[in-house]
């Protein structure tokens, strides 16, 4: 078994505090990956604290995963000792069904193995990486662009991903216009990519603090939805609203910006449910997507995108005795626009 430190949740209603544990030895497969950053999700949020039920604890939380490559098993052909590597939300799936052959692990028919509060193959408790190492299938690691600053590739592994995956799915690009709604760590990835893949960005944000940095990002016009009729004169602009938004909110005023066959990709997951007035889809025939990270395959093309055209995440460096501290502030908005945490300080 390999050792291992980190911190975790050892309930719904605890702070994370240190813990030490064991994982699965480096099989023929396997990399060992000594851990340098990890980002923090609002996900790990969501989890540590039991809002979307089914959190298994004692929980080490952490999806967005770059690090060294210290181990490798005598099948491995994809890494060798002193490589960099990345491990994003998923660490294993079924391989057979029609998803996982077409590349879509993340909806893996017989349930995608999460990085953290999932259970392995071999019924073991995955881990995750606010840690200090990590023992993966090379099958699920991914290579990271030298070019790239190590600390702000980790968000990519989820918020880069998550963002990138549905852009590209639903086709946004050149001659589109897309609203994000929420300027957060994914939104902030989806103002990026959307402008880099050459759509008209507009930001919908509850501050109007962030208008510079919304600017600065490459969006091209900005729209606080707390001021006295934000949408008026916006009415079917939009061809997509990209919904990054995790917090309850109206889904019906947006969805009348959208024209005729527009879409609004839903990416953030509030806490509860959403009523949807049946006359606001209707109305020009628009419709609502969702989407879920992505699969191994895409997220290497993703990776390879932002180590050519110089993309990463926008971050604040924490220590890891700082890490309860950086979840109250994520609930207050208070962050530009990714916390990530240096393993070195387990």
């Amino acid at each position: 078994m390999v050792e291992s430190r980190g911190y975790a949740a050892k309930s719904a209603s605890t702070v994370l505090e240190p813990f030490a544990f064991q994982r699965r030895d480096v099989g023929d497969k396997d990399i060992q990956i000594e851990i340098d950053y990890c980002g923090v999700c609002h996900s790990d949020i969501h989890q540590a604290r039991n809002e979307w039920g089914g959190s298994l604890f004692p929980m080490v939380p952490g999806h967005e995963i770059v690090g060294t490559v210290t181990r490798v098993g005598k099948g491995v052909s994809k890494f060798k000792v002193g490589d960099l590597a990345g491990i994003g939300c998923l660490v294993d799936s079924c391989r057979t069904c029609p998803a996982c052959v077409d590349g879509d692990e993340q909806f893996c028919q017989s349930g995608m193995v999460g990085t953290y509060n999932s259970k392995g193959k071999d019924g073991l408790m995955t881990y995750g990486g606010y840690s200090t190492n990590y023992v993966v299938d090379e099958k699920y690691s991914l290579t990271i662009p030298k070019n790239l600053d190590l600390k702000a590739v980790a968000p990519l592994l989820c918020a880069g991903i998550t963002t990138f995956s549905p852009l590209r799915h639903w086709k946004v690009g050149k001659g589109h216009k897309i609203g994000v709604i929420g300027l957060g760590g994914l939104g902030h990835m989806a103002v990026k990519f959307a402008k880099a893949f050459g759509a008209e960005v507009t930001v919908f944000s509850t501050s109007h603090s962030k208008e510079k940095d919304a600017a600065l990002l490459g969006a091209h016009h900005f729209v606080a939805t707390k001021d006295a009729n934000p949408f008026k004169g916006l009415e079917g602009k939009y061809d997509f609203l990209f919904n990054t938004v995790s917090a309850p909110h109206d889904l019906n005023g947006f969805l009348k910006l959208l024209g005729r066959n527009g879409t609004m990709i839903i990416v953030g997951v509030p806490p509860a449910s959403t009523a949807i007035d049946a006359f606001s889809l209707i109305a020009n025939r628009r419709s609502i997507g969702g989407s879920l990270i992505g699969g191994i395959a895409e997220t290497q093309e993703m990776l390879n995108y932002c180590g050519a055209h110089n993309i990463v995440s926008e971050i604040e460096q924490i220590d890891m005795k700082d890490i309860n501290t950086a979840y109250e502030r994520m609930l207050k908005g208070d962050v530009r626009y990714r916390f990530v945490i240096d393993a070195k300080s387990i």
